[in-house]
């Protein structure tokens, strides 16, 4: 349906750069949605999530690509993100855990706790709230694509 590319050095010069992409692409994608203010609302904090877990790589070379695609009531994000093998190690991980049969009971446990989110409760969070489906596939190049798939119209919501 639609994609943005740019160059990660400039997507991490600035923190708000990850509300502007998530916005933007919401607002994008949500026109033909039954409640397409809901439907944007929805869709633009989960990505804004997803873009802030790859803002924290810190990663200043390569280019980010994030590319939106539609199936049903499924929006699929797919977030191609530079990374060094200990970062893909990370996302491996961290996609493993979401997937896990823990992985509600370790999200509340999270989100109880003092602390700041770390980039695995953020991805906890998209499965757990958002019913979102992740995984982490190959890219080429030194990176990554992670894909989210959002069933946020629906019955399930």
């Amino acid at each position: 349906m639609i994609q943005i590319d740019m160059e990660m050095k400039a997507f991490v010069s600035a923190w708000r750069h990850c509300d502007y992409v998530s916005t933007y692409m919401a607002r994008m994608i949500s026109q033909n949605r039954s409640d397409s203010v809901r439907h944007s609302n929805l869709f633009s904090s989960a990505f804004n999530e997803l873009l802030e877990v790859a803002f924290r790589t810190r990663q200043a070379e390569g280019e980010l690509a994030c590319r939106v695609s539609r199936h049903g009531a499924t929006d699929r994000i797919e977030l191609t993100i530079p990374c060094v093998p200990e970062e893909r190690q990370f996302y491996e991980e961290a996609v493993a855990q979401v997937t896990g049969s823990e992985a509600r009971e370790r999200y509340l446990n999270s989100v109880s706790g003092d602390i700041a989110p770390s980039r695995e409760v953020v991805l906890l969070e998209l499965a757990i709230d958002y019913g979102a489906t992740l995984r982490v596939e190959e890219a080429d190049g030194d990176a990554i694509k992670l894909v989210a798939d959002l069933p946020l119209e629906g019955p399930q919501n």
